[in-house]
Order: C-alpha cells, then sequence, then structure tokens
C-alpha cells in the first residue's frame, strides 16, 4: 500500500492530503498490508480509488453513497453498487436498474459497468473501500469511513448544490455530515431485495436528481448505461 497515494486522482490528493498523513490512515495501510498477506481483497488495488479517479473533485455534483465492495470474484472494480463489463448484476444492482428504466423506459442494459454515470459527475462512494473476498463488512471499522466521512465533509464545505442520494439506513446517518442549506439530499429505501419494494422502486430518485440539478443551473445526468 505505499503506493496507495499516487493512485488518487490529483484533485482529490490535494484536498485529502491531510487525511492521509493522519494516524488512522497509517494503521489502515498497516492493516491492508496484513489482510493482503492472508486473504484475497476486493478490489484489486489499483481499483481502490477509481471513483475518484473516474469523477475529480470539481466536477462531483451528485454522491452516490454505499455501504462496502461487493465480495465476490471480479464484482468490485472501486464504484458503489457498478460492477465491470460482462459481470453479472448483484440483486441491488438489478434493483437499481429496474427503478432506471421504471424513470426512463431505457430498458435493462447489458452492463452493469457505471463508468458513464462517474464520468458526468456521479461520485459512487463506498463507505468502506476494501473487503475480505467473501465475507461482506470486513474491513468496516478500520479506518475507511474516518476517510470516507472526510470525504463527504470536503464535499460539503467546499462545493455547493451536489445532490446527495442516500437510499437506506446506513447512508441516510452520513445526513449530519451535509450542510443542508448548499446540499441537496434525497433519500430512499436500500435498494436490497430486503427493502427494494418497500419504497426503493417507485422513489423516482433518478428523475428527481435531474429535476434538482435543472432547477440550480446545472446539467443534468444522463443516466443511459
Amino acid at each position: 500500500m505505499s503506493e496507495i497515494n499516487p493512485q488518487i486522482e490529483n484533485s482529490w490528493k490535494e484536498i485529502l492530503l491531510e487525511e492521509f498523513n493522519q494516524p488512522y490512515f497509517t494503521e489502515l495501510r498497516s492493516f491492508l498490508v496484513n489482510e493482503k498477506s492472508h486473504h484475497v481483497v476486493y478490489p484489486p488495488g489499483k481499483y481502490i480509488f477509481e471513483a475518484f479517479n473516474r469523477t475529480p473533485f470539481n466536477k462531483v455534483k451528485v454522491v452516490l453513497l454505499g455501504q462496502d465492495p461487493y465480495h465476490g470474484p471480479g464484482q468490485a472494480h472501486g464504484l458503489s453498487f457498478s460492477v465491470p463489463d460482462g459481470v453479472p448484476f448483484p440483486p441491488s444492482l438489478v434493483n437499481i436498474l429496474t427503478e432506471l428504466n421504471n424513470c426512463y423506459g431505457y430498458g435493462i442494459p447489458f452492463s452493469g459497468n457505471l463508468y458513464k454515470w462517474a464520468d458526468q459527475g456521479v461520485l459512487l462512494l463506498n463507505a468502506t473501500l476494501t473487503v475480505r473476498a467473501n465475507l461482506a463488512g470486513s474491513h468496516q471499522g478500520k479506518g475507511w469511513e474516518t476517510f470516507t466521512d472526510a470525504v463527504i465533509k470536503k464535499i460539503s464545505e467546499n462545493k455547493s448544490g451536489v445532490v446527495f442520494l442516500l437510499w437506506g439506513r446506513y447512508a441516510q446517518n452520513k445526513k449530519v455530515l451535509i450542510d443542508l442549506s448548499k446540499h441537496y439530499i434525497l433519500e430512499a429505501p436500500h435498494p436490497s431485495p430486503l427493502s427494494a419494494y418497500r419504497g426503493f422502486i417507485g422513489c423516482k430518485a433518478f428523475i428527481k436528481t435531474n429535476e434538482i440539478l435543472k432547477s440550480s443551473g446545472q446539467v443534468e445526468i444522463n443516466w443511459a448505461l
């Protein structure tokens, strides 16, 4: 993990430099070195900061917050809810794409790769950026949440008019980090099969996001994949 800093896009590296130099991040780095020596860790190292590399700080206008990466082989590539081309859709992603189809009638795409969203300013941020293979939540409480909370605070403090999509209780607990006088929050149940049909399906999050962006003079997201 000694190469961790150069692998994050320059605007983020600059704004997060103080976080990389904090003791908690040194401990996190040591944990990951040890974890990788004994276990398979997802995503691969070069993709840990992929959300930041695809969406530079100055381009962020939507934040879609997830919890931790997918823990199956080949699924995680650094963007919340996204999978690489050719990888079957996990259940939460199926429900996200179902709601997207409900909103715009795009149909279900062939790929669950959400790079097109990221490239338009949708920061696809997981609260925890790594996970042990086949063990959901295994890297929670190791320091990543401190780091990603700082990311949310930096966005809140240094930008305005950002739409935060908070799906599920875990994401909604991050509201305390966001200045509601400057930003917008759209809440919905989590898209997992356990809760998707208790309010996520039908929430119109994609349409509402674009309505907010348009009303605040920003370019809308083309959600089509």
